[in-house]
Order: structure tokens, then sequence, then C-alpha cells
């Protein structure tokens, strides 16, 4: 088997014809398609972000790890490229495999497709190239590889975006050890990107990373706790308001009708809050057949829809924006005005801002919306009924009483009140 370096130089050759007498024609027209597809395939920077986040959701881990991921933007130039920022990204999975080199050295071939079964989340098989966004050279360090990319065409086959390149000269990797972890001593985790960030993206890349939402976790069955920091020679200078979300599932679960109940602990502790922020949520997952009418290519391989409605127990948490009210495993932009989350394996427009209403695999997921709610408020209701009034009061705080400024949305909160009034659980004029 081929060392990691002698990997790369085999791709280079083969793929790229790197070393041939003859370019091939066509590498130019193919830079242009990355090119384009890249740049149209996410209308905001935020997207960068969730890639990097679907794709540690999606990466493999040691038994016995707890999945991480770390952001850390800092004002040193780690790579020497006179960059005004570097962003790292820590994650400890088990690190690149030669078939995850591959994938992010072609367009389109992402790994996990058709593999919606196996949990994977991520589908566009663009993901990595979404860095590009914020960076002209993303630096991977995994299991012995050490590579970097380039948005500029190679100067050996014209083309850019997938042609890796062995970094020979190491980064200040005492400087990059110094930054994990807040500085601990421990060793570096398998995976780290070093993406030196392009001027104009610095502030952008701030807001975004300042922005994250709290309740990111809350869908993610492996990332159990993420982290982002800043650090400047001076900490007056830090910007980028630092928090470290955790997560706990208490997996104590009642099963019922192809559906279980559960519990999530999510914790936040902000910089700008020194004191911990907690909020649990009392989460149903229920699972409805695939009707044949709704099925799409893109997800031929599912035969179950999975809907996991989240009931926030005390006050949703709050980070900049309101909180987003659909996820698709991440936050949409989509804020519902319900009083709890709504997630499911939804088709998502190529922005990631909200999911195609219009798409018919989307609305069989959300026909079944309102029977998985009034399963789940009825569960609520029942496992109070020996407790005071005042639980029940607290229950019915979940309920939809605001419209929605989605018609699709109104008309789940319609069906789950005429189903409410059916069970005779409410009456008619809620």
């Amino acid at each position: 088997m081929a060392t990691p370096r002698g990997h790369i130089e085999e791709i280079r050759k083969k793929k790229f014809s790197i070393g041939a007498d003859a370019l091939n024609p066509l590498t130019e027209d193919l830079h242009q398609a990355i090119k384009t597809l890249s740049a149209e395939l996410y209308a905001k920077d935020v997207h960068f972000l969730m890639e990097l986040i679907q794709n540690a959701e999606d990466n493999e881990y040691a038994e016995g790890v707890d999945p991480s991921l770390e952001f850390v933007i800092t004002s040193r130039d780690i790579t020497a490229t006179g960059a005004p920022a570097t962003l790292l990204v820590f994650n400890n999975e088990k690190g690149f495999s030669p078939e995850n080199i591959e994938s992010i050295c072609s367009i389109g071939r992402s790994t996990k497709k058709g593999n919606r079964n196996r949990g994977y989340i991520g589908e566009k098989g663009i993901g990595f190239k979404s860095v590009f966004l914020i960076t002209a050279h993303p630096y991977v360090f995994s299991n012995g590889y050490q590579i970097r990319f380039s948005e500029d065409p190679c100067v050996h086959c014209n083309l850019g975006y997938v042609v890796p390149e062995w970094v020979d000269t190491n980064p200040n990797f005492s400087d990059i050890k110094q930054l994990y972890g807040s500085g601990s001593a421990s060793a570096l985790p398998t995976t780290t990107l070093i993406l030196p960030l392009k001027a104009d993206k610095v502030q952008p890349v701030k807001q975004q990373l300042s922005s994250i939402h709290r309740e990111l976790l809350l869908f993610l069955s492996k990332i159990k706790k993420l982290s982002v920091r800043e650090d400047n020679g001076d900490p007056s200078l830090n910007t980028v308001s630092a928090i470290e979300i955790a997560s706990e599932t208490n997996f104590v679960t009642r099963k019922n009708i192809d559906a279980q109940s559960y519990t999530v602990h999510l914790s936040a502790e902000e910089s700008s809050n020194a004191a911990e922020n907690e909020c649990s949520y009392y989460m149903w997952k229920q699972k409805f057949p695939v009707r044949q009418e709704c099925r799409v290519e893109k997800r031929m391989e599912v035969d179950e829809w999975v809907i996991t409605l989240a009931f926030p127990i005390g006050e949703h948490f709050h980070r900049g924006t309101s909180s987003p009210g659909v996820y698709a495993f991440l936050p949409t932009e989509m804020v519902t005005n319900f009083p709890f989350i709504i997630q499911a394996d939804f088709l998502l427009a190529s922005s990631r801002e909200t999911i195609l209403l219009d798409n018919i695999w989307n609305k069989g997921i959300l026909d079944c919306v309102p029977t998985a709610f009034v399963n789940a408020f009825i569960s609520l209701v029942r496992s109070v009924e020996d407790a005071p009034v005042s639980s029940l009061h607290r229950i019915f705080k979940f309920l939809p009483v605001q419209s929605s400024s989605y018609e699709a949305l109104n008309v789940i909160r319609e069906s789950i009140k005429a189903k409410l009034v059916e069970e005779n659980v409410v009456q008619e004029n809620f």
C-alpha cells in the first residue's frame, strides 16, 4: 500500500497528468465548472461552516472517543502566506482514509452517497470545496497526509480546487499545539484543517462563528462537543464570542407506535457570560413509511421518514438571531414561530437556508408532522397525570398558537388543532 505521499503523487500523475507529455484538453473547462459550482451552490459564507460541521458528524470515531469539533480563529499567520488571520479546525475523528482523499480531489464523488440509511447526513459531494469561499489555500493534515489545495489553476495541469500539493514545509506546529484545546499539552487530534483567510472574509467568518446556534448539537448523533474561540496576542482585541456547547442524551426511552421519547441536555458556556447556560429537551422520534408517490431520486434507498420533534423544557437557547424551527440535522434559517423544533431528512435549497417547500419528498414529511406532534403531546400529558396542574400549563405552552410566515407550516398548525380537537385534548377555539 502506498504511503500518504506516494498516494498524492499517484493522484497528481494519473488523474491530473502532471509529469505527462500533454495536458488534458478538458482541464480548463473542468476548472471553470468547479469554480462556478463552488460559488453558486452556496449563497452565503455561513455554509462553509455548516459543511465542516456536517463532515465532522459523518466522520468515523474510535471507540471510547467523545467526538468533538473545535474552531479557533487567530491573528497569527500560521502558514506564513501573508494571511491576516487563520481559522484552525480540530476534529478527533479516525482521520482521512485514501478514499476520503480521492473524494476531496474530485467533484461530486462523495464517499457518503447512497448511505442515508447508515446515518450520513452529507450528500452534495462538494462540502469541502465550500472552504474556498473563505480561503485560497486550504491545508489538510490527517493520518500522515499533509497537503494543500489552491483555487488558482495549477501551473502543471491548469486546474484549481482539486489538485493536491504535498506540503514539505510544515506550518509551525508548536503554535498550533498551543492553540489547540485552550493551550493544553494534549497531542493534536488526528485531523487538523488550516485555513488562511482571505482579507475580505475575516469579519464574515468572525460574525458566523459568533452566531453559532446553541441548539446546533440537538440532532447530531456523534458530535457531543463543539467549541469556538478566538486567539490574539492581545486578548482585548478578541471580537468573537467564544462558546463551548456539549450535549448529553438520556437514553431511557419509551417505545410506542414505532416511536421513542428521550431527553437531550445541552449546556453552553460563553465567554461573554461566565455562567453556564443549560436547557433540556423532551424529544419525540417517530418513524413513518415513505409513501410511494413521494419517492425522489436523491432518497431512493430510504424507506422510512424519521421525524423528531424537540420540546424545550424551560427557555429556548438564544444566541444572536431568533432560533430556527426547522432542522435537516443542522439548522436551516427558517423561523417558524412554533414553540418546538421539527427535524427530518429534508431536501434543502442549495443555500441551506430553507427546505424545498414545494418538493414532494418534503411535503410527505410535513404531512406526517401533525400525527407525530399529537402523539408526542398526548404522551407528555400522560406523563404528568399525577403531577400538579401547573405541569400541564407548561405542556400546553407547546401548542402552536401563533401563525407562521410559511403557509405550508400553517397547514400543519391547522391539522394539529383538528387532531387535538378530535382527541378531545383541546377545545376548538384554542
